[in-house]
């Protein structure tokens, strides 16, 4: 088994994985927080 280093493993799938997770994240946060607005306004 070789050795490890630290620093040297490739991690930009990783990167683009939660960079996309954090971009829906905030999409699904501002949707929530815009119905519960809609909702507040027209009393539904």
């Amino acid at each position: 088994m070789a050795e490890h280093k630290h620093g040297t493993m490739h991690i930009r799938e990783q990167e683009k994985t939660f960079a996309g997770f954090v971009k829906v994240s905030i999409w699904i946060a501002g949707i929530s927080i815009g119905a519960v607005i809609f909702m507040a306004i027209f009393n539904s």
